[in-house]
């Protein structure tokens, strides 16, 4: 049985039939509802169940809202539904897990600075405990003039470059000949010995295997690959040395360098 045209209401034989629009109908009146132009199945649009070509397919248009009291209420009333939910969901999910921290070159970063403040720490609290509670309060000033003495001679070292030559110039080398003495204990005579050794350039070579940044004004940074020239052994876990391609001098920790 031969359907019926959906256009002029005759009856669609199979060579002229187009299905389209759930409807039948002849190639001949399957054409635009505004101009009469005859479409096809690429270049037609549908508008309620009618053929249309793209230049006069029905534009819909908007109608505007007022902000009337109901619907203002309407829009607190979702809002208030939001943030409920939202409370729900952060009340599950409360104490269930961490998100994952990707391992970023920043993250790295505050990682070995952390772990650098808690090395220097963990030596402060080892010089305390070794000097016992009778010497404790002499640990920081000996500290101090320890890491003093090793600044000094840097600083002798680079007032050419970076001091006025009316600047005053230390003699700390002289007044550290004689060794102060703090509750009964006298300042060992190796750190001096280093002194006067260190800007000489008579130490060890190293290499650093680590990147390491300054946290104090009398040490040096360095980075992986680094040779550190003129080194002196301080204690276990600190060296006194000039780093070779910046120049600079000061202390750095034993366990980021190796002997060459």
């Amino acid at each position: 049985m031969n359907p019926n045209c959906a256009r002029c209401g005759k009856i669609v034989y199979p060579t002229e039939k187009v299905n389209c629009l759930d409807k039948f109908w002849h190639k001949a009146c399957f054409h635009c509802e505004t101009c009469k132009m005859t479409l096809n199945m690429k270049n037609y649009k549908g508008y309620e169940k009618k053929p249309y070509c793209n230049a006069h397919y029905p534009k819909q248009s908007f109608t505007m809202v007022a902000d009337t009291p109901e619907n203002l209420r309407l829009k607190q009333q979702s809002e208030l539904q939001s943030q409920v939910r939202y409370k729900e969901e952060f009340e599950k999910n409360k104490g269930k897990g961490f998100s994952v921290v990707a391992d970023t070159p920043e993250l790295q970063r505050i990682k070995k600075t952390q772990d650098q403040i808690s090395n220097i720490k963990y030596h402060e609290e080892f010089e305390k405990s070794r000097m016992g509670p009778s010497g404790g309060e002499g640990v920081e000033p000996e500290r101090r003039d320890t890491q003093d003495s090793y600044r000094r001679p840097q600083e002798q070292q680079q007032q050419p470059h970076h001091v006025p030559t009316s600047a005053p110039v230390y003699q700390q080398p002289q007044q550290q000949q004689a060794t102060p003495s703090y509750g009964g204990y006298k300042e060992p005579a190796a750190p001096v010995s280093i002194q006067r050794s260190a800007p000489g350039g008579g130490g060890k070579r190293y290499r650093a295997v680590y990147d390491y940044s300054a946290a104090d004004e009398d040490e040096v940074s360095f980075q992986d690959g680094d040779t550190i020239v003129n080194v002196q052994q301080i204690d276990d876990g600190w060296m006194y040395g000039t780093v070779e391609r910046t120049g600079d001098t000061g202390m750095l920790p034993a366990n980021y360098v190796e002997a060459i």
